[in-house]
């Protein structure tokens, strides 16, 4: 399976085939587990044995500390960057932002209103495509600017159906 791993500016592309992970083109062992109860992860790399804490931020984003260092990492599957790249988000969406239609389909329900604030993660617009309903999510906090959608309302690939307030 393909990883987009996002630390900083600076994007790698992960794949995960068993225990084998390559990155840059390289191939190395690895194993990430859980120590259960705690905020821990294990990570042997080949043969190499690392403690991270680990906190989750929710939508792919966790917080790690190596050696005292603080880094922010967003681990994303290939299918929800490719998603994330279509409906046009932005990690802070308290900033401004907007929320594509990421495939052409059918408005179903429109799930909030100009000038509430949505948490990550707050269903925003239920699109359905190929007669599956798809619930369009807010990737970050932030505050419906304008919604441009309509119940029953057909959309096309790439259509703006929320702004969000700068």
């Amino acid at each position: 399976m393909k990883y987009i791993v996002t630390i900083g500016d600076r994007r790698h592309e992960v794949v995960v085939d068993g225990a084998g992970v390559t990155v840059g083109g390289r191939t190395r062992h690895a194993e990430l587990r859980v120590v259960s109860g705690t905020p821990l992860r294990h990570l042997l790399l080949d043969g190499v044995s690392y403690v991270l804490p680990v906190e989750s931020r929710g939508n792919g984003v966790c917080h790690l500390q190596d050696h005292g260092t603080s880094v922010e990492v967003e681990v994303l599957d290939e299918r929800a960057a490719h998603i994330r790249s279509l409906v046009g988000g932005t990690k802070n969406l308290a900033g401004g932002g907007v929320v594509k239609a990421p495939m052409p389909g059918l408005v179903v329900r429109v799930l909030v209103e100009p000038g509430q604030r949505v948490a990550a993660g707050a269903g925003l617009i239920v699109l359905e495509a190929m007669k599956m309903e798809n619930e369009l999510k807010a990737i970050a906090p932030g505050i419906v600017q304008t919604i441009t959608a309509k119940p029953g309302q057909a959309v096309e690939k790439g259509t703006v159906l929320v702004t969000f307030a700068p």
